[in-house]
């Protein structure tokens, strides 16, 4: 499916797209769109997340609502938000799209939360996790909110947390 943005070619210097990228159905045709609308020089600037094991809250949660459906776990973040963190099938993506200069920075910060419930309850009934539980068992989202809470009190403590969290800031010029 080719899609196109409502746009003219040549009209923006910047094109930013914060954690959107690992969405897009065509990653090809979703840069060829970001390069079509650049002026030349501009800049396409977006970011995605690094594997879930990097992730502390992400894997933690996953892990935990796996444990409730062993035979058909949601995998939603390790599959999707987590899922596109091969920087060099990105570069390879963006130089298909047309872009042939790009780089890629690392950042490596801390998630943080004043309690182990408020990511779970971020996780589970903020994404699309909310419906890879629902169509598993809709009756045990509570269930997966509390697993997810203890897992995360049992790996970072039960009061105020923190853990790793790390993605990528990938500039591509046109």
């Amino acid at each position: 499916m080719h899609w196109r943005l409502p746009f003219e070619n040549d009209t923006f210097d910047a094109v930013v797209c914060q954690f959107g990228a690992m969405f897009f159905p065509d990653k090809v045709n979703g840069y060829r769109e970001a390069y079509r609308v650049l002026r030349p020089g501009g800049h396409f600037l977006f970011s995605v997340w690094d594997r879930i094991s990097e992730n502390d809250f992400a894997a933690a949660i996953t892990d935990a609502v796996a444990s409730l459906f062993p035979d058909d776990p949601p995998r939603f973040l390790q599959r999707t938000p987590h899922g596109y963190h091969d920087v060099e099938r990105v570069r390879a993506e963006l130089n298909a799209a047309g872009f042939a200069r790009v780089s890629v920075h690392a950042v490596n910060a801390t998630s943080k939360a004043s309690a182990p419930r408020d990511p779970a309850i971020a996780y589970c009934q903020g994404t699309p996790l909310k419906n890879e539980i629902e169509a598993r068992d809709a009756s045990r989202m509570e269930d997966a909110i509390h697993c997810a809470t203890a897992e995360l009190a049992r790996r970072f403590g039960s009061g105020a947390i923190e853990g790793r969290s790390r993605g990528f800031v990938i500039t591509a010029i046109r």
